[in-house]
């Protein structure tokens, strides 16, 4: 029998002792006489927000179907467990064999997001991993970065052994091998990390030097060593029907955020919204096969007992056999009572018959992201969205027995005025409207119409990667402004605005397209005791602004300035898919108030055919055989 790495003294102290105990339904445990390496995968979150991240999920199903390999996990300790494991000197440890993270071979931190950096620290000084890279020895495990902060990984680079840019499933297999191979000819770390530099997609940060202009930007960003590639291309998984996927992910004790099973469809977006980073990153747009969706569902389902399945997608509609594939899973499951949750979907006839059907006994809310709230701005960020498409589906809706309709919107968009701003609350009056047109005795109670907004961040391989970001007065002034022109409005009891705090924006702009310079100010504010920023009752506001002021760090470079069409970016030598040219084509575009048609009505040239597949591949396949046709 396991021994816990708590005491059952901490256990009984600390809030949620079942994050940290491990032996969850469907997780792994293998014997250490079968495997020679052990890798640690790690979402530096609490336990809830980790276990509900599918990419984790499909890795560690992935890695445990490897030959000789045992992968683990880790989350962050929430800090009732942080400041004990401090005192007593406790090492951070794994969930499956609550063995110390510092006895692994690898240490995979995914970033997902830019406010979780001080969590990676956290997680390497609890496992006694020298923060710094340049700093570890050669038995200290390897640490690597993945996921999308990784696109531009430039202010965690000085804490990370090698990023792995692109999508998990292609190469970590050879990794592994290279590791085996290096450890059997007694290689050292530098060695290893060489081994890897050879493989496409593999980032060692050591490897390259920076130099900066005396205005601060980059002048030239250079590899050191011989195996280090100029560029680097982003691994992709083109045959998403034939590759991993789990059938049985772990069953967390306790609820999660996303407390159910999770089907990714599809991978990439055709709809091209200058704002989305997803969205440009992912492309080419690639379709899971419909027949492997409909195994795929009964098999978890079955295996993990879940009472609800949602179909993962940034655009849900776009996927060509939903139709299909959203009947089969409300038929399969009908008798089952399993829940079909179907996010990023647009609100049309089918929707709206796929909602009736899976939310018969209490229609929840309908959700919309205009994004903007007028038509100009829409066009301006390439949302693909009218008014009219807005309103019809509003009312459908409101026909077909809804009356609760949330709106997400962003302020701080470039080139917004006051007078789009004034359109979020016009657009919310106009769908209350709607509902209120409708006779008396046919309405279902009451409307209640909540925009939301949060402030817009320009994020690195977007259209809008140069443009300055709002101040953090100005997003409280634009959030005040909104809220009084809500209150103007002829159904402004109906309405019911939220808006996002504007701390966070700030740091997340700052890092989203910061440097290696950045790595000091981290290294500052954790070490004065900054951990889970992202949380609101977490987050030291006091501790960031006097780390910046003992750093110099100059938000006006970083944050609120716009970039030059030519300044090299901390990210210009990733090829994520889609070049720099298209980017600025498209920014350009943008401020122009023009609209460019999805993928599917037609090619914008934005670099993703290189990848020999998707979308891409299946116009120019159906534009070759209209051609042989005639």
């Amino acid at each position: 029998m396991r021994k816990l790495a708590l005491s059952d003294e901490i256990l009984m102290n600390i809030e949620k002792p079942v994050r940290y105990i491990g032996g969850e339904v469907n997780s792994i445990t293998k014997s250490k006489d079968e495997v020679d390496v052990r890798f640690c995968m790690c979402f530096p979150d609490v336990y809830e927000i980790g276990m509900s991240h599918l990419g984790i999920q499909i890795l560690y199903d992935m890695f445990n179907k490897f030959d000789g390999v045992w992968c683990e996990r880790v989350y962050s300790p929430w800090p009732d467990l942080d400041k004990i494991m401090r005192e007593k000197h406790i090492p951070l440890f794994a969930l499956e064999s609550q063995d110390r993270i510092k006895d692994f071979d690898f240490l995979g931190i995914t970033l997902q997001y830019e406010m979780c950096y001080t969590n990676i620290l956290q997680i390497l000084d609890l496992s006694g991993i020298p923060l710094l890279a340049r700093d570890r020895g050669e038995d200290d495990p390897i640490v690597i970065g993945g996921g999308p902060c990784s696109y531009n990984a430039e202010p965690i680079a000085d804490f990370f052994d090698f990023f792995y840019i692109g999508e998990g499933e292609t190469v970590y297999r050879d990794i592994i091998n290279l590791y085996r191979k290096n450890r059997e000819a007694k290689g050292t770390r530098k060695q290893f990390l060489e081994m890897v530099a050879d493989i496409e997609g593999m980032y060692v940060p050591m490897f390259y030097d920076v130099e900066y202009n005396e205005d601060q930007t980059i002048k030239s960003f250079e590899p050191n060593n011989s195996h280090a590639k100029p560029r680097i291309r982003k691994q992709v998984e083109m045959q998403l029907s034939n590759t991993y996927y789990p059938d049985s992910p772990v069953v967390p004790f306790l609820q999660v955020v996303q407390d159910k099973v999770t089907l990714e469809i599809q991978r990439g977006c055709i709809r091209g919204c200058r704002f989305c980073q997803a969205g440009m990153l992912y492309r080419p747009i690639r379709e899971r096969d419909v027949e492997f969706l409909k195994k795929q569902a009964v098999k978890m389902i079955r295996n993990t007992g879940h009472e609800e399945i949602t179909l993962s997608s940034l655009s849900s509609s776009d996927y060509k056999a939903l139709h299909e594939l959203v009947y089969f899973l409300i038929d399969y499951f009908k008798d089952l009572q399993v829940n079909i949750s179907l996010p990023s979907l647009r609100i049309d006839a089918f929707a709206l018959d796929v909602m009736s059907k899976v939310q018969d006994i209490k229609k929840s809310s309908l959700t919309f992201a205009p994004e903007a709230g007028s038509q100009r701005l829409r066009n301006v960020i390439n949302k693909g969205l009218t008014e009219e498409n807005i309103l019809t589906g509003s009312m459908n809706a409101f026909l077909g027995g809804w009356n609760n309709v949330k709106l997400y919107f962003m302020l701080g968009l470039p080139t917004e005025t006051e007078d789009d701003i004034e359109q979020i609350a016009v657009l919310a009056d106009k769908i209350a409207r709607e509902y209120y047109s409708i006779p008396k005795d046919q309405r279902n109670g009451r409307v209640q119409i909540t925009p939301s907004t949060s402030f817009f961040v320009p994020k690195p391989f977007t259209p809008f990667q140069w443009v300055s970001m709002n101040r953090e007065e100005q997003f409280r002034e634009k959030a005040r402004f909104l809220k009084s022109k809500v209150m103007e409005q002829l159904n402004a009891k109906s309405i019911h605005y939220k808006w996002h705090d504007s701390d966070l924006t700030i740091l997340e702009g700052l890092f989203a397209r910061g440097d290696r310079r950045l790595s000091k100010l981290l290294l500052n504010v954790y070490k004065k005791g900054a951990i889970f920023d992202a949380w609101t009752d977490q987050f030291k506001k006091e501790i960031w602004d006097k780390a910046m002021e003992e750093e110099k760090i100059d938000l006006d470079f970083y944050v609120f300035r716009e970039r030059n069409k030519d300044e090299i970016f901390p990210w210009d030598f990733i090829n994520a898919g889609i070049t720099k040219e298209f980017l600025w084509r498209e920014y350009m575009t943008g401020l122009a108030e023009k609209v460019t048609p999805n993928c599917r009505k037609g090619c914008a040239r934005c670099g993703a055919f290189e990848f020999h597949g998707g979308i891409c591949y299946e116009e120019r396949e159906h534009n070759l055989g209209e051609s042989n046709d005639n």
